[in-house]
């Protein structure tokens, strides 16, 4: 499914309105104040992708998350889990991404630590936990006067 399909939105301002958005792009969406772009948007789409993602979760994870009201709608088609990024005032720090701003960039560092693979950016080989041994087995294995960096967290 290229695209998500809704079909008789009526949340808030919303009049039965038909709408069929492009999966993985860039959605903008424009209008008069007080046309529903918000209620399309946060109180529609972000709300039923949210609820449907919480309710997909065991009965013991639930009881931690408050469950979304489900949207006026008759008919969602195509949505993914969905996030939704608050407008405020941040620090003007230069160094801040959307990452940090809206506080998943921890989330994503334990993620990618714990469910993905380390590889070398230069070889693309997988990176393995080693042992002393095998780590002085690795050096004695190169050739005399072989140029090497150690590298150790300070404790």
């Amino acid at each position: 499914m290229d695209s998500i399909l809704v079909r008789g939105a009526r949340t808030h301002n919303l009049k039965q309105i038909d709408v069929e958005l492009p999966r993985d792009k860039l959605i903008v969406i424009t209008g008069l104040s007080g046309s529903g772009k918000s209620s399309l948007a946060f109180d529609t789409l972000y709300a039923e992708g949210q609820r449907r993602y919480v309710e997909s979760l065991s009965t013991y994870a639930r009881q931690f998350l408050s469950m979304m009201e489900k949207p006026d709608v008759d008919h969602i088609e195509g949505l993914s889990p969905a996030i939704s990024i608050e407008q405020k005032s941040t620090s003007h720090n230069p160094r801040s991404t959307v990452g940090t701003i809206t506080e998943i960039y921890d989330y994503l560092r334990l993620l990618f630590a714990r469910a993905g693979t380390p590889r070398c950016p230069e070889h693309g080989e997988d990176l393995e936990a080693q042992t002393i041994s095998q780590m002085v087995d690795q050096v004695m294995n190169l050739a005399e006067g072989t140029k090497l960096m150690l590298l150790a967290p300070m404790v």
